[in-house]
Order: C-alpha cells, then sequence, then structure tokens
C-alpha cells in the first residue's frame, strides 16, 4: 500500500518545485546579507533586526508600527545600485536552493530611489538584475507596489511606471500590488492606479484580509478587481465570500509564518490553510519578510504538513503556486511534470 502520510524530510521538501508569490525586497534579505550590507556601509542597525530568531508583534497598530520601524531600519542600508543587485541576487540564490523556480518579488521603488536619481533608474536596476538571475529553469520577475500609507497619487505615478516595464517574463513588471497596513488609507482610492496598471496588462495583486476580515475583502475584490490577494487567509471566516474568491478564480497567497509572527493567528499551524484548500481555493504558500518573520519557503510547506497536509496535499499546493502565477508556460509545465515525478519518488520511498 502507498503510504501518502509519511513525513517529507526537508530535503525533499527543498527539492519539491516551487513558484514563490509573496517576498518583499528588503525583507527578503537574511540578517547575515543585512549586516554585510551595514557593515559595508559603516551603519549601525537596531540590535533586534541582528537577532535570528522570528519576532513576535501583537496584531495591533502598536505591533504593525513596530513591524515598519524595523523595516524602515533595514532599508537604509538598502541604497545604490550595488545593494539592489545585490537584494536580487540573495533572494534569487536563496530562492533556488529551496525549489523555487519562479520568484516574483515585489518591491515600492520609492524606498529606493534616494541614491539611485530617482523611482525609474531604481527599477530599472532592480529589472536588470532580475533578468541576470533567470535563465531556462528559474526565473525572477518583479510586482511594483504602491503603499496605502501614501497619497493614491503616488500609487498612481509608481503604476504608470510599471506599465512602462510591463510584461510576461523574466525582469519584467508583471502585476501592481498595494501593501502596507491594510487598516490604513481608503482602498477604493487607489482604484484609478490599478486601472492603469491592467490597461497596460499588469495583474492585480493588492494585500488583504491578514489584518481586516471578510469586510475588507470585500471591499478590495469590489475595487480592486485582484488577479491574487495578498495573504487572504481571513476570507475562511465567511465561506460565502470564500466561494466567490473560488468561483472568481482569485489565488491567495499565504504566510503561515509571519501571520503568527503578527499575532494574526496564535501559531503558523492555526492557519486556516485547510479551510481554503478544502473550498477549491488556490493557494501558494509565500515567506514574505523572512529577514523580520524568520523561516523562509520551504518552512512554509514543513508547516503545511504539521498541519496534516499529506504528500500529495504538499505536491498540489505546489502544482497551484505555478498556476496562479505569473510564470510562462513553459516554465509551469516543465514545472507540473516535475512536481508529478517528485510526487511519485516521495511516495515510492515511503512505503
Amino acid at each position: 500500500m502507498v503510504n501518502d502520510l509519511a513525513p517529507v524530510t526537508t530535503e525533499q521538501l527543498n527539492l519539491l518545485p516551487k513558484a514563490h508569490l509573496h517576498l518583499h525586497f528588503t525583507g527578503s534579505l537574511t540578517v547575515d546579507k543585512l549586516q554585510e550590507l551595514a557593515q559595508a556601509r559603516n551603519v549601525r542597525l537596531p540590535r533586534v533586526l541582528m537577532r535570528h530568531d522570528p519576532m513576535r508583534l501583537s496584531p495591533d497598530r502598536r505591533g504593525w508600527f513596530r513591524f515598519q520601524r524595523l523595516y524602515d531600519s533595514a532599508r537604509t542600508v538598502v541604497q545604490g545600485e550595488d545593494a539592489l543587485r545585490a537584494v536580487v541576487a540573495n533572494a534569487a540564490k536563496l530562492d533556488k536552493a529551496e525549489g523555487v523556480r519562479w520568484l516574483e518579488l515585489q518591491v515600492d521603488p520609492t524606498g529606493y530611489a534616494g541614491k539611485m536619481g530617482g523611482i525609474t533608474p531604481a527599477l530599472e536596476v532592480v529589472l536588470d538584475e532580475a533578468r541576470n538571475q533567470s535563465d531556462e529553469t528559474f526565473g525572477v520577475a518583479i510586482i511594483v507596489a504602491a503603499s496605502r500609507m501614501k497619497h493614491p497619487l503616488d500609487a498612481r505615478t509608481l503604476a504608470r511606471l510599471a506599465a512602462q516595464h510591463a510584461g510576461n517574463g523574466p525582469g519584467t513588471v508583471v502585476g501592481f500590488g498595494l501593501s502596507n497596513d491594510e487598516r490604513s488609507g481608503d482602498t477604493a482610492t487607489f482604484a484609478p492606479a490599478f486601472r492603469i496598471a491592467s490597461n497596460a496588462g499588469l495583474a492585480s495583486f493588492p494585500h488583504g484580509g491578514e489584518l481586516l476580515g471578510p469586510d475588507h475583502i470585500r471591499t478590495t475584490l469590489d475595487a480592486l478587481n485582484p488577479t491574487r490577494l495578498g495573504h487572504g487567509v481571513r476570507a475562511a471566516e465567511d465561506p460565502q465570500l470564500l466561494g466567490a474568491l473560488v468561483s472568481r478564480g482569485v489565488g491567495l497567497e499565504v504566510c503561515p509564518s509571519s501571520n503568527a509572527s503578527l499575532g494574526v493567528y496564535p501559531t503558523a499551524e492555526d492557519v486556516p490553510l485547510r479551510t481554503l484548500v478544502r473550498a477549491g481555493a488556490k493557494v501558494a504558500l509565500g515567506a514574505d519578510d523572512p529577514l523580520i518573520f524568520g523561516p523562509r519557503i520551504t518552512e512554509q510547506y514543513a508547516i503545511a504538513q504539521r498541519m496534516g497536509f499529506t504528500t500529495s496535499e504538499l505536491a498540489q499546493l505546489a502544482r497551484d503556486s505555478f498556476t496562479i502565477s505569473t510564470a510562462p508556460r513553459h516554465i509551469v509545465t516543465r514545472a507540473h511534470a516535475d512536481i508529478d515525478a517528485w510526487e511519485a519518488r516521495v511516495i515510492g520511498h515511503s512505503h
């Protein structure tokens, strides 16, 4: 009898082909890499950023403010062309080592414009390095994300910039996002920016449904017409809403480690991944900001395994991550075939 429930090792999970669709730019760094960038610039960073254990933050505004302050501190050393290239190269290297075939790295170029002479050269350097890191078997694409803490007109400026670099392959902008504390700003006021992006063929990737519940997901659905939702986990609280997301084909980027670190759920294993998947939602697991939240992409699959996901179900999560990605067809087709082979091999070894 085939044993689909035997534990899958970290080594085996690293070999599972994955698409990584929820990873923020500076947040993708390791503590060691951040320290290296800080030393090169002779900058002292808060000691709490230099710890190797994940943050535990409260889910209120104070917790979010602390997270944002740490992220902003880290970003002070990610300035200039060399640093921007180092972040992209580092993210690509680490993700490749964990089986990622397609990475969609999210960046708000505003935070890196100072030393680059503007948002355009900042984005162009990131895109150039994304191309450098890509090959036939691995691709890095970019999501340009506006901040809901800034004026919606800023988002329109970013959407126009994203539109100029729109594409559907490595080293292009594949989507437009909206990040930061979803309790801030008026979601509907960002709709014009998303229309600009959509008219250029870009997918819509706003954050929503993490710190706020089903009502805010509905607002996001109506105003921003998402292709995928960054997080979206709180849809599990409303079966009717979850059904609407599934019927509209809206993918979900679920980040168990960061949900737990931000106090949205008591532990990563309490994230309602099973509820979402059982309802038919297509989910891509993501690491969000491993610099602050700790674990990277493979650990998110290990968490799903601890929730009771079988080998076949882990393989299906990986397949769905490609299905809801913007990866070119040849990467998706090859990844799906390799996931089938991985599943057969792992289950074959365990009986």
